[in-house]
């Protein structure tokens, strides 16, 4: 790789770190990137206790947070789609709102269930819900009162998604982006209109997105990154113009990371496919895609989180690696499988993770191995969703119930990692 091109992504760290939140209001949370700032984590599991338990429907909705209610989805009988507003102190249910609204998905999916998918986002009073049946839901988040629903498959006379509505929404301001109605859509928030919608995929089978996106501004130019099925795209929020786009390799479309994004550099990996890092850069009018390195390293449903530079990820094959955003080196790969599915939540040198059975892990943040300072089991079904962490508390989702952690106050360890790597 050229020197000038590991200098641009070295000197340039995530966008818009002054602004972040400890609330976890959103997929991936406060800046959508999977790190949290705020209060210091301990510096192990010894004073982690459970809180609560509420018993619920299953779902794959990670929980999202306010400071005083969490709030989180369930799937009922094979009819109805749930949200429900839980007090963080008491587990009691505040209010619940419910629609008809189950999907089956394909046979070869079955196994990992057909309840909703998509993870909640909280913006200015609203929660809002995509059900699998391809609808978004605007509800009060204080009062659960629906303040308007759109239906993408009436909206545009769509076939709708095999998989369902999976992606979570963005918000920005007075508007949501969607991957939804076979396309992405920019939706206003107050109102539920459509503004545009852009790269139509057709719907059924190998249409909608399992990925989310995010805004970020790359190669000067504010924009959203967007996974289609088989596509890496950049998209002008404004007029929902294409602004570069790039094939990924992929296998039946199973293209679920959200972009991942230093810089001018995004990252990203899908199932069937590598492990990849694409520079965007501006010439004229026109933007440009060059590929600075890919790795063999397959990541499939886990986004990871960068931390000095540094990608650590899960795997299709269950393992967990390191590599070098700058370079694709891989620092390491872990021996041992740790399960099918992590979310993965990054605090200076510190990562928690959580597995699809149910275990929790502390990972101290570094190149040099795989170095788990701690781990306990917190539930007993399976999980599926992103684990949410606000201040001292951590919720998990698993497939019968949400359950609320508290994480004991002790000697905070936590060190803040420089955006571009250690010694650089």
């Amino acid at each position: 790789m050229k020197t000038a091109s590991i200098l641009a992504v070295l000197s340039l760290g995530i966008l818009s770190l002054p602004s972040v939140r400890a609330d976890w209001q959103q997929w991936r949370g406060p800046e959508r990137d999977g790190t949290v700032a705020g209060k210091k984590w301990p510096a192990n599991f010894a004073g982690l206790k459970e809180k609560w338990r509420l018993p619920l429907g299953a779902s794959y909705s990670g929980p999202v947070t306010d400071g005083k209610h969490v709030f989180t989805t369930e799937s009922v009988d094979k009819r109805l789609e749930k949200a429900h507003a839980v007090d963080v102190e008491t587990g009691k249910i505040v209010w619940s709102a419910e629609w008809e609204g189950h999907q089956g998905v394909p046979f070869f999916a079955k196994r990992n269930g057909d309840w909703i998918r998509s993870t909640p986002t909280l913006a200015e009073g609203s929660l809002l819900v995509a059900g699998m049946q391809d609808v978004l839901v605007s509800l009060d988040a204080k009062t659960g009162k629906q303040q308007w629903r759109l239906d993408f498959k009436t909206e545009f006379k769509s076939e709708g998604e095999a998989f369902g509505f999976v992606c979570s929404p963005l918000v920005d301001g007075e508007h949501v982006y969607a991957h939804a109605g076979a396309g992405l859509c920019k939706i206003d928030r107050k109102s539920g209109k459509v503004v545009w919608r852009t790269m139509d995929e057709g719907g059924g089978m190998m249409g909608g997105s399992f990925s989310s996106p995010v805004l970020a501004t790359v190669a000067g130019k504010r924009q959203l990154l967007v996974q289609g099925r088989d596509m890496l795209c950049g998209v002008d929020p404004a007029d929902g113009k294409e602004l570069w786009a790039q094939k990924i390799k992929t296998f039946r479309g199973m293209n679920v990371f959200t972009p991942v994004v230093q810089g001018n550099r995004i990252f990203t990996s899908a199932y069937g496919g590598l492990s990849q890092a694409w520079d965007i850069a501006k010439e004229g009018e026109a933007f440009k895609v060059a590929l600075a390195w890919e790795h063999k390293a397959e990541g499939y449903m886990s986004t990871p989180v960068i931390v000095g530079g540094k990608v650590f990820m899960h795997l299709r094959n269950q393992k967990v690696t390191c590599l070098d955003l700058a370079t694709g080196t891989q620092h390491w790969q872990s021996d041992d499988k740790l399960g099918e599915y992590w979310s993965l939540i990054a605090q200076g040198d510190r990562i928690l993770a959580l597995d699809h059975k149910g275990t929790l892990y502390l990972l101290k943040a570094t190149p040099e191995k795989l170095e788990i300072i701690d781990q306990k089991k917190v539930c007993e079904e399976e999980t599926w969703a992103h684990v949410a962490v606000d201040g001292g508390r951590v919720f998990v989702r698993d497939l019968k119930g949400l359950v609320a952690l508290d994480w004991a106050s002790g000697e905070a360890v936590v060190t803040e990692v420089p955006a571009g790597g250690e010694g650089r």
